[in-house]
């Protein structure tokens, strides 16, 4: 059984940074591709970065390319998170989540996430 948990969420200021990370554990055959998502208080879920396994590579959506950057560490089985430029519209709840699907693209573009962890709060206000 995979289980992902999200640290490193926090309250910081329009401008600032913060590094989220996410442990996977379980079984590294099960999972392949990993994403991060968000979810704003009143919004739907929306797919923010994911990195394949296989070759590292990676997607963004549009709102977050060129202030966040994801990586990963196979052999930690982790996945950072880090984000630059904050700003209030990023305030959510950033959840990690796995697909068995190595593509950075299936993973960003509504692909079936199977594992997915409870979530880390972050904050952007001043």
């Amino acid at each position: 059984q995979v289980q992902l948990v999200e640290s490193g969420g926090g309250l910081v200021p329009p401008g600032g940074s913060l590094r989220l990370s996410c442990a996977v554990s379980g079984s590294t055959s099960d999972y392949a591709a990993i994403g991060w998502f968000r979810q704003a208080p009143g919004k739907e879920r929306e797919g923010i970065s994911c990195i394949s396994y296989s070759d590292g590579s990676r997607a963004y959506a549009e709102s977050v390319r060129g202030r966040f950057t994801i990586s990963r560490d196979n052999a930690k089985n982790t996945v950072d998170l880090r984000m630059n430029s904050l700003k209030p519209e990023d305030t959510a709840v950033y959840y990690c989540a796995t697909t068995h699907i190595d593509s950075a693209y299936y993973c960003l573009n509504g692909g079936h996430m199977g594992h997915w962890g409870k979530g880390t709060l972050v904050t952007v206000s001043s």
